[in-house]
Parts: C-alpha cells; sequence; structure tokens
C-alpha cells in the first residue's frame, strides 16, 4: 500500500466517522439512551479524533521528511495518533463524571506517556 492510498483511505474513513459522531450528537439524547448512547458517541469521537490526528501527524513527518521515510514512519503515527485520541477520550470521559482536576489529568497525561516511552524502548 503506498502512502498516497493510505492516506486516502484514512480521509475517508474519518470523514465517515465524523458524520456517524454528527448523527451521533443531533439524534441520540444521552439522557433516554443511556450508557449504550454514550459509548457510540465517545467511540465515533475516538474514530474522528484518532483520524484527525494520524492524518496530522503523517503530514508533519512527510513535511519534514522525505516520502520514503514518512511511509517508514506511519506506524510511528498511528500510534501516536491513537494514544492521543485515547488521551483526549479519557479526558472527556472524565470532564463527563465531574471528577476532571488538574492532577487526574496529569496523571491521565503521564500514563499515556509512559505507554509511548514503552513503545518506544522496544
Amino acid at each position: 500500500m503506498t502512502l498516497k492510498s493510505y492516506l486516502w483511505s484514512l480521509r475517508i474513513g474519518t470523514v465517515l466517522s465524523l458524520v456517524a459522531w454528527g448523527f451521533v450528537v443531533f439524534f441520540i439524547d444521552p439522557q433516554k439512551s443511556g450508557i449504550p448512547g454514550r459509548f457510540i458517541f465517545y467511540l465515533c469521537f475516538f474514530l474522528v479524533l484518532s483520524g484527525m490526528f494520524i492524518l496530522l501527524l503523517t503530514w508533519l513527518k512527510k513535511k519534514s521528511k522525505k516520502e520514503e521515510v514518512a511511509l517508514a514512519e506511519v506506524g510511528i503515527s498511528f500510534r501516536e495518533g491513537i494514544l492521543l485520541a485515547l488521551l483526549v477520550i479519557i479526558l472527556f470521559i472524565l470532564q463527563s463524571f465531574r471528577v476532571l482536576v488538574w492532577w487526574d489529568g496529569l496523571l491521565a497525561v503521564a500514563g499515556i506517556f509512559l505507554i509511548e516511552l514503552y513503545f518506544l524502548t522496544k
């Protein structure tokens, strides 16, 4: 798979997940749907964020390096995009339960940072 085809499929997937998230935001009432509605909301939001972060990180690496090097580092951009999206979702979930304070956010950032350090040492 070339970098161009990978990026186009990722863009299409991100747009489709953005449309799905829009439908969830406008047509699902979280008070009536309960836990399944919130799960679908956060899942669609996670897909949108991860797609955007992966595209952004790949673009930054492609801009600073040659395309061959950027293709070799797509896996790293994918992992970092997923971890950043996971961090944002964790912070949103903590905020939705009204338990987000600065030290909880800092612990979430530290946890994601430790996961990234684990993958970098492998």
